[in-house]
């Protein structure tokens, strides 16, 4: 036995970067397809495909492979991945990984020589105190709720987070409004969430296909409770299948890095937990997906990114760019429903800058997720900028419109029919809704002639009655100043505009029934027209339509 001596100093030892690479490289030419590159890292047992200039990880072969995407070359998922020397120290590759490389590669000056995971010594694992800004951002009962949550999930052996945008805007240093809390747990949430509910006195939600609970309580609004998993997309653009797993996996499955942040509730020292380099990309303002992949497994990302980018002042960087690029390029997607884009677009209705998003989202092609064949135009671009001020001019006078479906004229109001009610049915629309939409769509233009064809205000009044809110404000958005116009005196019309009642006229000598209807009408356009200015000559020309016969 060796012991060792008292005051006696030891050299230390310092592991360069060619020690400590884990990763094996293989060596393709830049032509390759995903599936031979899947069967040439297997084959050597290799991490990372080296094909021309470009390095691919094995783990992003495998993603395609899973989607059906065998065929694409496989530079196009290509990823950018820092390199050193082999001499670097490991205070470098601590700090490349910490930033959210996945690799980081080991280079002489002649050939690639391997590359550097995470895996080692927690190598990548950035660990910082959010307690500071939780204490300041965030209400006593609510501090004093996540502890509750981080106790409950410990007394059923599990580790409960805070995740989410909450998270993200609390570093970021924004204000906290009322939000609903997104809670992770490694281990069983639903049951944490049947407890927690308990506790607050409160109700309970439970979604098992998706490991997730919703508790609703009085004093905290709604916490969603998920449990930690992984994901795995079998199609583009399907749901998901979801599997337990730790919270590394679960942070890793989401959308942006921006979003891959968690607060550790369990210890009570609220840690945070930055294993992908969210706080360098806010730092930075950069959106960044974790995968090139990420909006093939699930394009309505698209949205979401377009959002962040207006809301958050976030810049997409290059390989988000390519991300969203390969996607559009791969469209139609079968497994993505309309309905989870029609969602999307609600969320980006209740942004603050609903038009500049929507134009945005038109110029990069992301509606050709509704109809591969779709043109993004300057009418297209002049009517989504416009959308949020035909959707206040709507409220302002009390009209129920749909939002979504305004929005969706706007987006197609260009296509052909046919192509048009393909793109409003992909949407959910159906039945007397999607009826009223291809009315819409078919007539605002004819509409619109008509308009400024009639000489009488009645004969206007009459081409608008009975037209649906959203044709109204369909018209207003598509319309000229003239027909705005129209529209602003159309719809600020007194609804007892005629001063007789049914029954009045009745009392004059009309009898009951379609004849009641029809003399008023008489009367509304007369006075549209001013031809009848008062009571009395209301009732003038009711006796004098009752002489005629009616």
């Amino acid at each position: 036995m060796t012991v060792a001596k008292r005051a006696h100093v030891y050299p230390q030892v310092a592991l360069a970067a060619a020690d400590l690479a884990d990763v094996a490289v293989v060596v393709a030419p830049a032509a390759i397809t995903v599936a031979d590159a899947l069967a040439r890292v297997r084959k050597r047992n290799a991490g990372l495909l080296a094909a021309g200039a470009s390095h691919v990880l094995r783990d992003d072969l495998v993603r395609a492979a899973s989607l059906g995407l065998g065929e694409l070359r496989a530079v196009e998922i290509a990823r950018s991945l820092p390199a050193v020397d082999p001499g670097a120290g490991e205070t470098v590759l601590r700090r490349l990984l910490a930033a959210g490389a996945p690799l980081v590669t080991v280079r002489s000056a002649r050939s690639i020589r391997g590359a550097v995971s995470g895996r080692l010594a927690c190598l990548g694992v950035a660990e910082a105190s959010a307690a500071g800004r939780v204490s300041r951002s965030l209400p006593g009962d609510v501090r004093e709720l996540l502890k509750t949550i981080g106790r409950i999930a410990e007394e059923h052996d599990g580790r409960a987070y805070l995740v989410g945008g909450l998270v993200r805007d609390l570093w970021r240093g924004a204000p906290i409004g009322e939000r609903d809390l997104d809670i992770v747990i490694e281990g069983d949430a639903p049951t944490v969430a049947r407890r927690l509910a308990r506790v607050l006195g409160g109700s309970v939600v439970e979604h098992r296909r998706f490991l997730t609970a919703s508790v609703t309580a009085r004093a905290f609004g709604r916490i969603d409770v998920a449990t930690s998993r992984s994901e795995r997309y079998e199609a583009p653009g399907a749901l998901p299948r979801v599997l337990p797993a730790g919270i590394g996996e679960d942070l890793r499955r989401r959308d942006f890095t921006v979003n891959a942040l968690a607060i550790e509730l369990s210890s009570g020292e609220f840690g945070l937990i930055d294993r992908l380099g969210a706080r360098l990309d806010l730092a930075r303002r950069r959106l960044r997906v974790l995968h090139p992949l990420s909006y093939v497994e699930d394009p309505t990302r698209i949205f979401r990114a377009a959002r962040y980018i207006a809301r958050l002042g976030l810049s997409p960087d290059p390989a988000t760019a390519r991300a969203q690029a390969l996607a559009l390029r791969l469209v139609p997607y079968p497994a993505l429903s309309g309905q989870r884009i029609a969602a999307e677009l609600e969320r980006v209705l209740g942004e603050a800058q609903p038009g500049v998003i929507l134009a945005g989202l038109g110029r990069a092609g992301a509606f050709r997720l509704l109809d591969p064949g779709y043109r993004f135009t300057a009418t297209s671009r002049r009517r989504l900028a416009e959308l949020p001020r035909a959707l206040a001019w709507a409220r302002d006078r009390a009209l129920e419109v749909d939002a979504v479906g305004l929005a969706a004229l706007a987006i197609v109001g260009d296509r052909p029919a046919a192509a048009a009610r393909a793109a409003l049915a992909r949407l959910g629309f159906a039945g007397g809704p999607l009826a009223t939409l291809e009315r819409a769509h078919a007539t605002v233009g004819s509409l619109a002639s008509e308009l400024a064809a009639a000489a009488a205000p009645s004969e206007r009044a009459r081409l608008l009655r009975g037209r649906a809110p959203v044709e109204l404000a369909w018209l207003w958005l598509t319309g000229e100043r003239a027909v705005r116009e129209t529209l602003d005196w159309f719809t600020g019309l007194d609804s007892r505009v005629v001063t007789l009642s049914g029954d009045d006229v009745v009392a004059l000598g009309v009898p009951r029934g379609p004849a009641v209807a029809r003399v008023l009408a008489e009367v509304r356009d007369a006075r549209l027209d001013g031809t009848l200015t008062n009571r009395a000559m209301e009732e003038a020309h009711v006796r004098q339509w009752i002489a005629k016969g009616g």
